[in-house]
């Protein structure tokens, strides 16, 4: 489309900068607010499948196939065999309610990835190294003289704002933070996500915005801001380890593709902790049932969170208007389904 990264990141900006305003008003919120608790629940074992499906793409036990897109990878390989032993040692560990057994789990994959010679420290101190520094780069008048740029605006601010949502939802669900479907102070919470957004396109990152990774904080028992506080604090501390980490998370190139065993057993496990909320889901009421049911499957069949959400406020809509419960349906929830609706005929 003739973008260069820097215009990106100016589209990020600009989306973030939208973000900052409507998170000021309580859009965001409200938004959150009226969302069905039977989205509300699949959102959040949607993302766990979602997980688990990345982490068993990335320890090499499920991989791309044809005639059925997806199959079992094989398990004899070595990179397999660090994932899998790995997701045992989680698995085991849990059963144990053995505090930190995600990262038993991590700790396990990296030492049988490095007896199988896959990965091997290149020292324990150093800095990473930035080949094209992009703080500060991003490109406001570029993006501008863009025909497109509109657009591109338009799909960065739609996927941010309902990842965000979704990903809230879903960790605030399996932490137990949700009352009633409301998060307590969801304004604040969305409004600095907005703000760090808009900082990270600033500083030259990919989107600086609450994700999926945080469920494994939540897995591990995190219930406060000071679970993320201290992981800021680390991830700060683990900078002049860069050869450390990247020995653990930098991956291992494969004929496949990259794969990264180590990291895999905390995606599959806590992908597992993720579904518990959807004990709580109405299945026995159609209207309720199937549109969680589509947002729970087209997440991890799309890798988008934001899908899962539109195919089930589209159902949600659809479903509740055909059964003549136009009366359950908020007028926010139906407005959210027809710009989903619009956006899947006219920008997908």
């Amino acid at each position: 489309m003739g973008f260069s990264w820097q215009m990106a990141l100016a589209a990020v900006f600009v989306a973030s900068a939208l973000f900052v305003v409507l998170s000021s008003v309580g859009l965001r919120e409200r938004v959150f607010e009226t969302m069905p608790l039977s989205l509300q629940r699949a959102i959040a074992g949607g993302i766990g499948l979602l997980i688990a499906l990345v982490g068993l793409e990335w320890g090499g036990i499920v991989v791309a196939a044809p005639g059925t897109h997806i199959g079992l990878g094989d398990l004899g390989t070595p990179p397999a065999r660090a994932a899998l032993a790995g997701i045992a040692a989680a698995a085991l560990l849990l059963a144990r309610r053995f505090r930190g057994a995600i990262l038993g789990g991590i700790t396990v994959a990296t030492t049988v990835a490095w007896l199988q010679g896959l990965v091997e420290p290149h020292g324990f101190i150093g800095l990473p190294d930035i080949a094209t520094p992009a703080a500060f780069r991003l490109d406001l008048a570029g993006l501008f003289s863009n025909s497109q740029a509109a657009l591109v605006v338009l799909v960065f601010f739609f996927l941010a704002l309902f990842d965000t949502v979704g990903t809230l939802i879903g960790v605030a669900e399996k932490a137990g933070l949700l009352q009633h479907g409301k998060l307590p102070r969801a304004r604040r919470a969305l409004l600095a996500d907005a703000i760090g957004t808009t900082c990270g396109a600033v500083l030259g990152t990919s989107t600086i915005t609450s994700y999926i990774e945080s469920a494994a904080g939540v897995a591990e028992g995190g219930r406060t801001g000071l679970t993320a506080v201290v992981v800021a604090a680390l991830f700060l501390l683990a900078i002049p380890f860069s050869p450390v980490v990247q020995m653990i998370g930098g991956g291992i190139e494969t004929p496949a593709g990259r794969l990264y065993p180590s990291v895999a057993p905390a995606l599959v496990t806590v992908g597992c902790l993720m579904l518990q909320p959807v004990s709580r889901i109405a299945w026995d009421e159609w209207t309720e049932a199937f549109p969680a049911f589509l947002t729970l499957v087209i997440m991890p069949f799309t890798f988008s969170i934001t899908e899962g959400i539109a195919f089930g406020f589209i159902a949600y809509a659809a479903l509740k208007l055909v059964a003549g419960r136009w009366r359950e349906l908020h007028p926010l929830v139906l407005a959210v389904a027809v710009a989903f609706l619009l956006r899947q005929i006219f920008l997908v």
